[in-house]
């Protein structure tokens, strides 16, 4: 995702500041703060429910494989601890070093500190949540771009910082808080962290059928058709065998991105709702004119850019530029 990491002391100060065009109409004023700091709303819900088969899956595998090893006491406690191990994901040293060392953000520096500090602290007031809930970090990267990260982290681009107007990076991170407090964030990572053993098992298995079919092939075409014919009997055979687990594991991307879309669109409901629906469509408009920008050079050079197909989109975690402008337009004739 983002370039490596680096120290704060690499961060490279804009060359002109971008507008500070905010509305810090809670600056100095008393601050509400919401009861839930954070919550699982039907999105979260509903993305845990759909890798609850994989974290079986991986569950089953973990087992297997620690109790036959290990034994039963060892074996167990192993299991165990794996299964505790999903509470790191609230673990704010473990987030801040999976920010780090993974997604290769960094603390911001003084100098951007200053800067965003006074637009999150209006964003989450308007929230009633309280800033520190949250830490703030930044990506050292050219586009504009935003993410929330596990249970506790907001990270943000060095554009999006220096180059945007305050009101514009508000938005943005009224979104990102939107993921927050509905789930989305540690719900996605919480999923993606128990169904990590069986994708690990599945992408070993397919890699050692590859491996067989191409040494098969070194020796006959008949040899290759029977394996090939054994493998389809066998996937077929523990498809029917498990098909309550099977199938559910084989819709599981198709529903895993319709929930990362519906998250998107809740996310910009938030930021709207706070406030931010004009600047949040702003920001819109400009992924919009950098895609019809690219196009247009494509165009030039008689060329054209592929449109995703059917698939694509249904594999797609993010609506389009379209679908989310849409579902911003009610709250962009209200003024409050």
């Amino acid at each position: 995702m983002p370039p490596e990491a680096h120290g704060p002391e690499t961060a490279v100060p804009a060359s002109e500041p971008a507008p500070d065009d905010l509305d810090y109409r809670h600056r100095g004023a008393r601050l509400h703060v919401s009861e839930h700091q954070r919550g699982a709303d039907a999105t979260a819900v509903g993305r845990l429910a759909v890798q609850l088969p994989g974290a079986l899956v991986s569950l089953a595998l973990v087992g297997s494989i620690a109790l036959g090893m290990l034994g039963n006491v060892v074996g167990t406690l192993v299991v165990l601890a794996w299964v505790a191990s999903g509470l790191l994901v609230f673990h704010r040293p473990t987030e801040l070093a999976f920010a780090r060392y993974v997604l290769k953000l960094r603390l911001p520096t003084q100098q951007e500190r200053a800067r965003l500090e006074p637009i999150w602290h209006e964003v989450t007031a308007r929230a009633g949540i309280e800033p520190g809930t949250y830490e703030l970090m930044v990506e050292n990267s050219d586009e504009l771009n935003a993410v929330a990260v596990a249970g506790h982290v907001v990270g943000v681009t060095t554009y999006s910082l220096d180059k945007i107007p305050s009101s514009n990076l508000a938005a943005v991170l009224a979104h990102e808080l939107g993921h927050h407090t509905g789930g989305h964030a540690w719900a996605g990572l919480l999923g993606y962290w128990y169904s990590l053993p069986g994708r690990i098992a599945w992408a070993v298995t397919r890699g050692l059928a590859r491996f067989a079919i191409a040494v098969a092939g070194v020796f006959s075409m008949a040899a290759t058709g029977f394996l090939i014919l054994f493998m389809a009997l066998a996937a077929v055979a523990a498809f029917l065998a498990a098909w309550y687990i099977a199938v559910p594991l084989v819709l599981a991307p198709y529903l895993l991105a319709y929930a990362g879309r519906r998250g998107e669109l809740r996310a910009d409901q938030q930021a709207a709702e706070l406030g931010f629906a004009r600047q949040l469509a702003e920001v819109l408009y400009h992924f919009q004119t950098e895609e019809d920008t690219a196009k247009a050079a494509l165009a030039a050079r008689g060329e054209q850019l592929k449109e995703p197909g059917t698939l694509d989109r249904l594999l797609s975690s993010h609506p389009d530029h379209h679908t989310r402008l849409d579902a911003l337009q009610p709250y962009l004739g209200l003024h409050r």
